[in-house]
């Protein structure tokens, strides 16, 4: 019993020196804990300069068949580093800030729309000796990569769609409701309390941070603000549905059914536009499964690439 209340006794006081740490060095907390989870699952941070000036962040980790993962709107590169523990093992796992996010170059007059994101994603693929490529793409990712794959049908082996963007003939969202009664976004930040409501719109099931944690990530979104509008509009005006009719990459797309920022009849309407897709509705899920459930994302994708074999 003695060593039952020490053990005890040291667990609250590791958790609450924690707590401390966490609230008084709350940078140095974030930086330790996204660095934590890069070693966990096998991740570097790199970085390359492409010709014409363009600088790229990305995390690699793996060996294998090449696989690109492209993070959404407003997000980063780290929005697949825990989904891609599961995945090192098995692949060559590439996943870059896109130029206008993260630590990725923010060229203030440069296009951003899908199609110039995406020839500079094969501008990148290119510099890393990257032939042909298996794509992933979260939301706006999942609009680029489609976006590459109907540019480059040939080097692009399959697509990974996970609640992608880009199909506006489907019903609209809560997100697209919002915007048109309000003129608000609710993916967009401009301080700390409207980054926690984005956290909480976003996901279903998200994962716990502390609120000091999530201050100190919010604050690279309040600084890019006007430049995520820019590309927001961007994005809002391209539409995919005539670039991918008929596409023939094998695709698996994966839909929370309770995402609120894209309708999850669009999973549908994209499942006709790609002859060679399957479709996975994955219940008390949002928008971003690879971070509210990393593990069965993974497994769903190994099982779809087993299939391709």
């Amino acid at each position: 019993m003695r060593m039952l209340k020490a053990a005890l006794g040291m667990v609250a006081g590791i958790v609450v020196a924690t707590a401390a740490f966490v609230h008084f060095a709350p940078e140095t907390a974030t930086r330790l804990a996204l660095e934590g989870e890069r070693q966990r699952s096998g991740l570097v941070r790199k970085e390359i300069n492409l010709p014409g000036g363009l600088h790229y962040v990305y995390l690699e980790g793996g060996r294998g068949e090449p696989l690109m993962l492209l993070h959404g709107f407003g997000a980063d590169k780290d929005n697949f580093t825990r989904v891609a523990r599961f995945l090192v093992p098995h692949y060559r796992v590439v996943i870059p800030d896109h130029i206008g996010f993260g630590e990725s170059s923010h060229p203030a007059d440069a296009d951003y729309a899908p199609p110039a994101q995406a020839e500079r994603l094969h501008a990148l693929a290119a510099a890393l000796g990257i032939v042909r490529v298996h794509l992933g793409g979260s939301s706006m990712g999942g609009h680029i990569a489609m976006t590459y794959a109907a540019a480059h049908p040939q080097e692009v082996a399959s697509l990974w769609l996970l609640d992608p963007g880009g199909v506006w003939s489907a019903p609209p969202s809560e997100l697209i409701k919002v915007i048109q009664q309000t003129g608000r976004n609710p993916l967009m930040a401009r301080n700390e309390d409207e980054f926690a409501k984005v956290y909480e719109f976003a996901m279903s099931d998200p994962p716990w941070i502390p609120r000091a944690m999530l201050d100190v990530m919010a604050r690279a979104r309040i600084t890019n603000f006007t430049l995520e509008e820019k590309i927001f509009a961007q994005i809002r005006d391209d539409r995919l549905e005539e670039r991918i009719k008929g596409l023939a990459t094998p695709s698996l797309i994966v839909w929370g059914r309770e995402d609120r920022a894209i309708n999850v009849a669009t999973a549908e309407v994209l499942h006709a536009l790609l002859p060679r897709s399957q479709v996975l509705i994955l219940d008390g899920i949002g928008h971003l499964p690879m971070l509210e459930v990393p593990r069965r994302s993974a497994e769903d994708y190994l099982r779809f690439r087993a299939s391709l074999s």
